[in-house]
């Protein structure tokens, strides 16, 4: 009987650590070379997790899915573009997208001394939401832009594996604004995009391009409808600046 307890109470152990890394380097970001700064807010491909000049709400923002800055609290450094940090990870094979984001937690929890808890908050927000007639888009290739730059003052969205919950999160972060996937649709689409931006629009531009609104509406027969209403936001208790030894 003690045998079989002891067994048991290893396993309850070993159910309850979180996935951990093989290998994980996490070192504050290099000065810039020049006016150009490569920031990378976060991407998983073959196992390998990398954010590049990244601060730690981006990093935060990416382990745990929040999508504006809206939805986390915490001491103004965790913002400073000058305290940026470059996170290079390997998960074990066959590990999945949701496992990576709880290695990167417990990376944060052990490496910055990330504490944090969480607390529903009432927010405005846009809900990304379906249209009338429904999506546009298939889980087909996107049709395809016409080649070239953007043109200036527009914004774009385009790729073959983009879920709406990304979708959500890159909105937010180029609109600037607290926008959350309601859609209900899982897995990843072909995704087309193009908007006239509309935070810091330039002097002098073509404003006739559609606002985002409309974009995402005729172009992907979805709707961003105005809400206020209870979030999760992340309140960060406490983390340390330097971040340990790897």
């Amino acid at each position: 009987m003690t045998a079989a307890i002891t067994m048991l109470a290893i396993f309850s152990l070993h159910a309850q650590t979180a996935p951990a890394f093989d290998v994980a380097t996490l070192k504050r970001s290099g000065p810039a070379a020049g006016d150009l700064i490569n920031i990378n807010l976060g991407n998983i491909k073959n196992n390998k997790l990398t954010l590049t000049n990244a601060s730690l709400s981006d990093c935060i923002k990416f382990a745990w899915g929040i999508v504006a800055d809206a939805q986390l609290a915490g001491p103004d450094w965790i913002r400073d573009k000058s305290i940026r940090y470059d996170i290079v990870a390997e998960a074990p094979p066959g590990a999945t997208r949701e496992q990576l984001l709880l290695m990167l937690q417990s990376l944060l929890a052990e490496r910055l001394k990330v504490a944090l808890h969480r607390e529903r908050r009432n927010l405005s927000y846009l809900a990304l939401v379906p249209g009338k007639n429904g999506p546009k888009f298939t889980r087909e290739p996107a049709a395809a832009f016409p080649t070239g730059p953007i043109p200036n003052g527009f914004l774009r969205v385009a790729g073959d594996h983009i879920s709406t919950h990304t979708l959500a999160l890159l909105l937010s972060r180029y609109e600037r604004q607290t926008i959350i996937d309601m859609t209900g649709l899982d897995g990843d689409f072909g995704i087309a995009l193009q908007w006239l931006r509309g935070a810091d629009q330039p002097a002098g531009l073509d404003t006739s391009g559609p606002t985002v609104f409309t974009a995402v509406q005729e172009q992907l027969g979805l709707r961003l409808e105005a809400r206020k209403g209870p979030l999760d936001v992340l309140v960060i208790d406490s983390a340390e600046q330097v971040p340990a030894e790897n």
